[in-house]
């Protein structure tokens, strides 16, 4: 009995040992006396002790912060700028036999490539065309990776770090661009005026009493400021209807 006893505590002992339950998420990759047999999961497997040996490994997608990184532009600006990553494992097997730790192949990997790209192009273009820029990351790295059997799914630079001399001569340089918009705008404005204007006098010309009704409604204008003393020149031709008029009743008194 005690003999049966203790075998069914090793078998016990035995179950336990070789039983693992492994989430949705995860795989586990077996190794049986050194070799590799392949990628086990989701759900319950039995792992024989001893014998066998599992490495787990997950297949949710890793979101990895890449460190800041010094970078030279080609022409010759000193940036700092950092990415993130996003990643997942689509081959457990290839991610634990081919590479020794992917996550750190991966990071070193990315760090390296964002400084190659970043030290290619010009400060401009890295400002301005940040979205062609995180595609050719994402198909570098992804490339790269591949033999790793990870998937790269996205790359994007978050931040770029601009040295203080440059940050005041690109703000100068918007300040020039947005005094040359405004000179640009009010030079049009002053145009269409002027152009206004000059249709305006030509309607003015063809009919000299409307011309005297826009002098009268001036003065009426000005008229309406009483904290002021106006003095204004009174043209002979605002009179002249009036003269002409005395003149007719003169000549006619005369004929009578």
């Amino acid at each position: 009995m005690g003999f049966g006893f203790t075998l069914f505590i090793l078998f016990i002992f035995f179950l336990f040992s070789a039983i693992r339950v492994l989430k949705e998420y995860e795989r586990g990759v077996i190794f049986r006396l050194g070799r590799v047999i392949g990628a086990k999961g989701p759900g319950l497997i039995i792992v024989i002790p001893v014998i066998d040996k599992m490495v787990k490994v997950s297949l949710r997608t890793v979101v990895m912060d890449i460190p800041p990184q010094d970078v030279i532009t080609r022409d010759n600006v000193s940036v700092q700028l950092n990415a993130v990553l996003y990643f997942r494992v689509i081959d457990p097997t290839k991610a634990v036999v081919d590479v020794e730790n992917y996550l750190f192949a991966t990071s070193q990997l990315a760090q390296t490539t964002l400084r190659s790209i970043a030290g290619q192009v010009e400060l401009d273009d890295l400002l301005m065309d940040r979205e062609r820029i995180n595609q050719e990351l994402q198909q570098i790295i992804d490339q790269h990776s591949d033999p790793w059997g990870i998937k790269v799914t996205l790359v994007e630079i978050k931040h770029i770090d601009l040295p203080e001399e440059m940050k005041r001569a690109m703000a100068k340089q918007a300040e020039a661009e947005r005094e040359r918009r405004a000179k640009i705008i009010a030079a049009d404005g002053e145009f269409k005026a002027s152009d206004k204007l000059t249709q305006a006098a030509h309607k003015l010309d063809e009919s000299p009493s409307a011309l005297q009704l826009r002098f009268l409604q001036t003065l009426v204008e000005v008229a309406a400021e009483k904290n002021s003393t106006t003095i204004f020149p009174v043209p002979i031709d605002l009179f002249a209807p009036f003269i002409e008029k005395v003149h007719k009743e003169i000549e006619q008194g005369k004929k009578e």
